[in-house]
């Protein structure tokens, strides 16, 4: 039965010469084989130059990945015209601010013992969680700042405007001077309302309203 097989085989069965081999779908079989030579040279260099680029991409995710381990903070830059400077979650202890443009300045979670935003414009400001004591933020434009559970304790906020800014939680501003702030439709805590009302006093230059008016004082 073997001797059959084989003789069937010998005389219907054709192994195929070498030429006609397929090729793979991405290489057409090229008759001549300088132009075969061709494409399979520009196959070859696509796939270094995807090749290159990917690990160029996995390279460059990697170095940012690694600076951001290496620094959390580079992740919080501050906005606004003080530029690309990293505001949040700083210690910006006694730093002077006085009379620059903050505009919605992310200054989350920060240290600000002592520092200078006299006459500074900080619209929208945000100073939730921040450390405040002693801070100046005398004639400051602080309209909508977010001062949410803010440490504002001995600071100077004398002819400051705070209309519209948020003071929740446990938000205090004990020892602070407040002659001629404006506390209009700010949400106060009632003891801190309270507290605010004994020392409240004098008229906002800019606005023409009373401190105690704004807080709604008795």
């Amino acid at each position: 039965m073997a001797l059959l097989n084989a003789s069937l085989c010998s005389s219907t069965c054709r192994i195929p010469s070498r030429s006609h081999l397929p090729l793979p779908p991405s290489i057409p079989a090229f008759s001549n084989p300088r132009v075969m030579k061709h494409q399979v040279e520009a196959t070859r260099n696509f796939v270094l130059s995807v090749g290159e680029s990917a690990s160029k991409a996995s390279f460059l995710a990697l170095i940012s990945a690694s600076l951001f381990l290496a620094d959390p903070a580079l992740a919080f830059k501050g906005g606004g015209p003080y530029g690309a400077g990293v505001t949040r979650g700083q210690d910006l202890t006694g730093k002077d601010f006085s009379g620059k443009t903050l505009i919605k300045q992310d200054f989350k979670t920060s240290i600000l013992r002592q520092a200078n935003f006299k006459g500074a414009k900080l619209l929208g400001a945000s100073f939730f969680d921040a450390d405040l004591t002693g801070a100046d933020l005398s004639d400051a434009d602080l309209r909508g700042a977010d001062f949410s559970l803010a440490n504002v304790t001995k600071a100077n906020l004398s002819n400051a405007n705070l209309e519209g800014a948020l003071a929740t939680g446990n938000t205090s501003f004990r020892g602070s001077i407040i002659n001629g702030a404006d506390f209009t439709d700010v949400p106060l805590r009632e003891d801190q309302r309270e507290y605010l009302c004994k020392v409240a006093d004098g008229v906002n230059p800019t606005t023409g309203n009373a401190t105690r008016e704004t807080l709604l004082c008795n």
